[in-house]
């Protein structure tokens, strides 16, 4: 696939290393010269140096042939006129486009389509993190929670720990412990590295497991793997932006919302705008203000302002004032690793987030959904199977006999609105939508292969 890509930031490089790495057409714009050098540098790609809404520059990065154009500058304007132009100009089929401002996203059914701004695809990093945010907080105790099939199915991962039922014992015990739950343990990370699980896998403390079930079973299977976390019900948000204002403005009915803010002028525009969560102004890393807010008895402390250092020296001492649990967002993906699963109990991407939301567009076959897993290391995808016995490597076959990469498996089914937990014996039917988890993202093409249908296979 020919695909341009405007903008080299973090999800714009991120983006073009995944798509390179597939096979990919890739061209990559911006202004900055230095960046797209160290681009070209580290991946297989071409790049063109100038402003990503000019006519002449897209033309000069191949609008006139290509099939997508994902317009990841840090400007929604020119990610839009950029659309405009390759539609007006070129007639490039596909546009994405991510757009952060808030007021845009409020009017976007009529201002996004063919007779205005054509953009085909949006993508809002603000929603997408918030949302992930929202389930991180309903579901006490996961490191992440991803949903499938418009929320039928969820795929966890949870550290295992001392004290977890099935701590110490192989996998086929898990059936045994839960007979009325269907579940399925899909990769285990054990010190970084990628486990297969089978039935006689022992599970070991500080195990990384990621596990799918029914959205209404998730519960149940954590309490196996650790001791049951009690509900929130205090939510401190570090940070009035457009992440932590919606992100408050989402949970403030249900849980008790307080929100630190420095600016003056944004406190006031937040208090006019939130309903129930008590707005303070401040900074979280006043020590002071924390403990005269009663900061031990918060269940959880999340930092969402755009300042990685200010975030991660705030939860640091949120955790060590008596913070139950701290989330901490992270835009430099370097940073993630190093901080996560000591006093930071999550470390959030945007960047991941806002990755995993545009490959779903990109991907060959009917994908319907992907996400990023281990900080980009692992994939997620939910597929359609389409086609018959004939003209389909999955359908109509058991799973056992399908012919998976290696590192990849298959965690779940849902076929109409049934959630059938995937075993060797399991056929696929045509319809059914299959989660798959791959550990190994670089064999993503050959799972995509699977799911177009084609020629004759006998």
């Amino acid at each position: 696939m020919k695909i341009i890509l405007l903008g080299a930031g973090q999800v714009g490089g991120t983006l073009a290393e995944n798509l390179a790495s597939e096979e990919n057409d890739i061209t990559v714009v911006d202004t900055d010269a230095t960046r797209l050098r160290e681009l070209q540098d580290r991946i297989d790609i071409r790049t063109v140096n100038g402003l990503a809404s000019l006519p002449d520059i897209l033309e000069r990065a191949g609008a006139d042939d290509a099939d997508m154009l994902i317009a990841v500058t840090n400007s929604d304007e020119v990610n839009m006129i950029a659309c405009q132009v390759a539609l007006t100009l070129f007639r490039t089929p596909t546009k994405i486009a991510r757009i952060r401002d808030p007021q845009y996203i409020r009017d976007a059914d009529k201002l996004f389509a063919q007779d205005a701004v054509p953009v085909d695809v949006l993508i809002s990093p603000e929603r997408l993190v918030t949302n992930y945010i929202q389930r991180l907080i309903e579901t006490p105790g996961a490191l992440q929670v991803l949903d499938f099939a418009s929320g039928k199915l969820q795929l966890v991962a949870v550290k295992a720990v001392h004290g977890g039922l099935l701590v110490g014992q192989e996998l086929r015990f898990l059936r045994h412990h839960m007979p009325s739950i269907e579940t399925r343990v899909a990769a285990i990370y054990r010190k970084g590295r990628a486990i297969i699980p089978e039935g006689s896998t022992v599970i070991e403390a500080d195990d990384e497991v990621f596990f799918i079930a029914g959205s209404h079973d998730i519960r149940a299977v954590m309490s196996e793997l650790r001791r049951k976390e009690s509900n929130y019900k205090r939510i401190v948000i570090a940070g009035g932006g457009n992440i932590g204002y919606r992100l408050a403005r989402s949970i403030e009915k249900r849980y008790s919302v307080k929100v630190l803010e420095r600016d003056e002028a944004r406190c006031e525009w937040l208090s006019n705008h939130l309903k129930q969560a008590i707005v303070l102004r401040g900074d979280a890393s006043d020590q002071e203000l924390l403990l005269d807010e009663n900061i031990e008895d918060t269940d959880v402390f999340i930092a969402t302002t755009n300042d990685d250092e200010a975030n991660i020296m705030a939860s640091l001492l949120a955790k060590r004032l008596g913070a139950r649990k701290v989330m901490t967002l992270i835009n430099n993906t370097a940073y993630v690793d190093l901080v996560q699963g000591g006093d930071i109990d999550i470390a959030i991407s945007p960047s991941q987030s806002t990755i995993g939301s545009l490959l779903t567009h990109v991907r060959r076959g009917d994908i319907v959904n992907v996400h990023s897993l281990r900080r980009g290391a692992a994939e997620a995808i939910e597929a359609v199977a389409h086609g018959d016995a004939r003209s389909s490597k999955v359908v109509g076959r058991c799973v056992e006999d399908i012919d998976l990469p290696e590192g990849c498996t298959i965690g779940a089914i849902v076929r109409n609105d049934e959630v059938i937990i995937a075993h060797d014996l399991t056929k696929i039917e045509s319809g059914d939508h299959v989660i798959l988890f791959l550990v190994d993202k670089r064999r993503t093409a050959d799972v995509e292969k699977l799911f177009q249908v084609g020629f004759s296979f006998f």
